[in-house]
């Protein structure tokens, strides 16, 4: 999945200006051109233009809201899950893994990304801007492999009930939670490789630059993100299909399989990859519709690729409100922790 849009280059502001004389600057997939950068203070890479005057305040408001809900909801997830019984169950492995990697977002690349806001352009420095732009990646392809992992997991335990205890039992989970972390780990490696984490000053973000390779961001796109959501699509929709049979009566027999709160459990999770694949999917199709064809650079508009972006941002902070409003369980601990934590305080 893509991590983030096309950036510029976030070496020294020398080194930077002498690219810029030999590239014209494009929508997307383009090195940052002479009609976005102003000189940088501390040999920071090259500062953004503002389009619209009300752009970086809406764009500040918007990802202080992200990284406020973001923090407090996945916490609330967090300890809601170690503190109910009901809750720790081997399938919320998953759901403790999902909100952790939303909680990295939140802790550093964000406030990095709002420090850039505040100051018209990345001033922490290229060390920040690729640690950045790494934990930025790491989050967002946890979160679709974890999302991936929760499908599984639902699939097997409402279609497979007979081999679920085995298949997912506690320490098979565990195993199944580090694998989703090897291999997101494995996934996102390869950027330092191929120099493709890069600082882009039209969202302010040190992310994944679409511009160093059409193959490369063609083969991101399709196993970050393609591949996943089919793997997903696949397990709901053989749920889905379980569940219209059991309700037409097609299957008697597997009536008992099937009991509210799991499918409850089920809606809640289902929403939770529906809001991802729409929030990440406008960034994602821009990147392969622009790999495929890179005329389609120019016809993309700004403000478009900019807004995708931080509709992305933003669905870190979604899963903990979906918990709170469709699961009984979540809702009921979030509120003895709030009563808590108010207790702690008068």
């Amino acid at each position: 999945m893509l991590s983030g849009p096309t950036l510029g280059d976030p070496r020294p502001l020398p080194q930077l200006m002498s690219l810029e004389a030999r590239h014209e600057p494009t929508a997307v997939g383009g090195t940052l051109g002479p009609r976005n950068a102003t000189p940088a203070a501390d040999g920071a890479p090259g500062q953004q233009a503002q389009s619209f005057p009300w752009a970086g305040t809406l764009l500040a408001g918007v990802l202080i809201t992200t990284i406020v809900v973001d923090v407090i909801g996945n916490l609330l997830v967090i300890v809601s899950v170690f503190r109910n019984r009901k809750l720790r169950k081997a399938g919320n492995a998953f759901v403790v893994s999902l909100a952790l990697a939303d909680l990295v977002v939140a802790i550093y690349p964000y406030p990095l990304v709002l420090t850039a806001i505040f100051n018209d352009g990345w001033i922490a420095g290229y060390i920040h801007c690729q640690i950045s732009g790494f934990l930025m990646g790491l989050s967002v392809i946890g979160s679709i492999f974890n999302i991936t992992g929760i499908a599984i997991n639902r699939y097997c335990y409402i279609c497979h009930s007979l081999k679920y205890d085995k298949l997912f039992s506690n320490s098979n989970t565990m195993c199944y939670v580090v694998l989703v972390w090897a291999l997101t780990i494995l996934a996102i490696v390869p950027n330092w490789f191929v120099e493709s984490l890069q600082y882009d000053p039209r969202v302010y973000s040190c992310t994944f630059a679409q511009s160093v390779s059409s193959l490369y961001t063609i083969a991101v796109v399709v196993v970050h993100f393609i591949l996943p959501i089919g793997i997903v699509t696949y397990c709901y929709l053989r749920i889905w299909i379980l569940v219209i049979r059991v309700r037409r009566r097609v299957k008697p027999d597997s009536r008992s399989k099937i009991k509210p709160h799991d499918l409850r459990n089920f809606l809640t999770m289902f929403v939770v990859f529906v809001l991802f694949a729409v929030c990440w999917a406008p960034l994602n199709l821009i990147g392969l519709a622009v790999a495929l064809d890179p005329r389609l650079s120019r016809a993309i508009p700004e403000w478009l690729f900019t807004a995708s972006y931080f509709m992305a941002y933003f669905n870190s902070c979604l899963n903990a409100v979906v918990y709170g409003v469709l699961n009984h369980n979540f809702r009921k601990e979030y509120k003895r922790i709030v009563l808590i934590v108010f207790k702690l305080h008068c």
